[in-house]
């Protein structure tokens, strides 16, 4: 039996218009010049020709938000508690368990930019690709937005959860999902004309605000989540990066799937 690795995260890049222009990650890379001048403040008397080729050791400085990239949202994120009151989790308390567990793929690829996905439009798809979720599955989404990556029009394009469907999702034990939109909720500027429109502030962010009744995290900014090659059948990895009381740590996702 032969196993494929899908890598299922967008690779920091700066200057991409993969956020909110306060929120894009800056890079500055050191090249192997640049690191045999570094080289001499740790060996006093080091010259750079003594270096193989005249070079040295390279290495980048990164500036980035913990929601830069392809991240592992905790319920921290969403409020300070979850479950009936208990104190959320931050993302070096997200039980590693959560992270390892059948995959399972749920394609609206075809829903127009800004549609709330319902309860029954989650239940009609998994009745299409033929699965029943379990406990513990973690339900990836094809939102549409895949196509703009890279594109300034990312942040408004795909479809998104609404919370009925994402409680859907967490009646069945569901701990992990993830999405290859910009957000697990519709993108904000739909949020933002709705709410401008009813004055109706259960319209913002009601997908993550479901968290508060029950604490569960999602990815966000997926990639490759078409090369997966069927719904469901294959495993999800998504340890996030170990960081003290953040609400988000970045991650690598990956699916695994035997052939």
């Amino acid at each position: 039996m032969a196993r494929r690795i899908i890598d299922l995260a967008v690779c920091l890049e700066p200057d991409l218009p993969s956020d909110p222009p306060m929120m894009i990650p800056r890079i500055d890379y050191f090249d192997h010049q640049a690191g045999a001048v570094q080289m001499q403040e740790f060996f006093p008397g080091l010259r750079p020709e003594d270096l193989p080729g005249g070079l040295g050791w390279a290495v980048e400085s990164v500036s980035l938000g913990t929601h830069s990239g392809t991240h592992l949202d905790a319920p921290f994120h969403y409020h300070p508690t979850m479950d009936g009151g208990r104190p959320a989790l931050t993302i070096d308390q997200v039980p590693l368990e959560w992270c390892l567990a059948d995959g399972v793929l749920l394609d609206f690829s075809d829903r127009p930019a800004g549609y709330g996905l319902s309860a029954a439009d989650v239940a009609a798809e998994l009745e299409r690709i033929g699965y029943k979720l379990k406990p513990m599955d973690i339900v990836l989404l094809r939102s549409g937005a895949a196509a703009a990556w890279g594109r300034p029009e990312y942040l408004v394009s795909g479809c998104g959860m609404s919370a009925e469907a994402t409680n859907y999702i967490l009646d069945h034990g569901v701990k992990v999902v993830g999405t290859d939109g910009w957000s697990w909720d519709r993108p904000l500027p739909f949020q933002a004309a709705d709410f401008a429109r009813a004055k109706d502030a259960s319209l913002i962010w009601e997908a993550h605000f479901a968290g508060i009744q029950r604490g569960y995290c999602h990815m966000e900014k997926l990639a490759n989540l078409a090369a997966i090659p069927r719904p469901f059948g294959f495993t999800v990895a998504c340890f996030p990066i170990k960081i003290k009381n953040a609400s988000a740590g970045w991650c690598r996702p990956v699916a695994i799937v035997e052939d």
